[in-house]
């Protein structure tokens, strides 16, 4: 799929996405983080680095909120200033620790968050406009995860929630792709062919 193709299927699962009413994205989110959750290795993470929800993405507060009262760290992605396609990873504690960010999203605070140069997260959830049955995704082509991934020197568990008409069969790939290792949309927890890490 040549580029303005990918383009096209963003431009329609941004579309789809923005027209999920709130009764749906809050039903949908909580049965995939009822289906996040009953994942041993998910639940009992003692670091994980979530995302926060922009645009109707699937809500990932509750998460942000166990993990917190389990004492685990929790790690958000922010964009550097100047540096495009380059994110850092923050352990933040709490909601005072956030605010606006990069491309309208909601980011820790560089003044008030703690930046973290050698993350070692257990779990990774990845924001997408889509994935498929392989477990790659079609991000929004900042390349931020791309950069961000191979910089690890921890192996975790990739981690793709997704609503149902995010879930296709097949996405064009590029050699530096990095697929995840679960889908979870509302009705199906999918263990991809990506090989997990122990």
């Amino acid at each position: 799929m040549q580029e303005p193709s990918k383009n096209l299927l963003r431009a329609d699962m941004l579309r789809r996405r923005q027209n999920l009413s709130p009764e749906a994205v809050r039903s949908d989110s909580a049965r995939i983080l009822e289906r996040l959750m009953s994942e041993d290795r998910i639940r009992q993470a003692r670091s994980v680095m979530l995302y926060m929800p922009a645009r109707n993405e699937v809500d990932t507060w509750p998460l942000l909120e166990h993990f917190w009262a389990c004492g685990s760290e929790v790690l958000l992605p922010r964009c550097c200033d100047g540096r495009q396609g380059i994110m850092e990873a923050f352990a933040v504690s709490s909601p005072a620790e956030l605010g606006p960010g990069c491309f309208g999203l909601v980011e820790p605070l560089p003044e008030a968050a703690l930046r973290v140069a050698d993350p070692q997260p257990e779990v990774i959830l990845l924001p997408a406009l889509a994935f498929d049955r392989r477990g790659y995704r079609l991000g929004f082509g900042g390349g931020y995860y791309d950069r961000f991934l191979p910089t690890l020197a921890c192996r975790p568990l990739l981690v793709g929630p997704a609503y149902s008409f995010q879930l296709l069969e097949t996405l064009p790939t590029e050699p530096w792709d990095h697929p995840v290792h679960l889908v979870i949309t509302p009705e199906e927890t999918l263990h991809t062919l990506a090989e997990p890490h122990p």
